[in-house]
């Protein structure tokens, strides 16, 4: 094995342990980019970065933080999308059709603008205020 090799696999090894040991959550802006927070600072909107994951493999490719930007490496935001998608926590090819798709009983249409229960119980739509 290289040197160049081990050190790439002892880089992955860190990022790997950092990611199980902070708090990450994720928000999907599109299929395929996820929004990675680090919950573990004291600000965490300093601390928001893009994890790209290639459609067809559904191999992480990319993240938008300095260590990923400059160094070329797995960083431990992609590591928390790895275990975050290997353990179904995550679904990073989220169906179109899933959140346009109006329950079967819904009832919205008669009632000018107020959602049905059906809606509101499914989180699909909410209630006034």
């Amino acid at each position: 094995m290289s040197t160049k090799q081990s050190a790439a696999l002892e880089a992955a090894e860190t990022a790997q342990k950092r990611a199980q040991a902070e708090q990450f959550s994720f928000d999907i802006d599109a299929p395929g980019l996820i929004e990675v927070t680090n919950e573990s600072h004291e600000n965490p909107a300093n601390h928001q970065y893009t994890v790209s994951i290639d459609n067809v493999t559904e191999e992480l490719m990319a993240c938008t933080c300095p260590h990923h930007v400059h160094c070329n490496a797995f960083c431990k935001h992609m590591a928390a999308v790895e275990n975050a998608t290997d353990d179904g926590i995550l679904d990073a090819f989220p169906s179109e059709d899933e959140d346009d798709a109006d329950p079967e009983d819904c009832d919205c249409d008669g009632l000018s603008g107020f959602p049905c229960w059906p809606c509101v119980r499914t989180g699909r739509k909410e209630l006034p205020n």
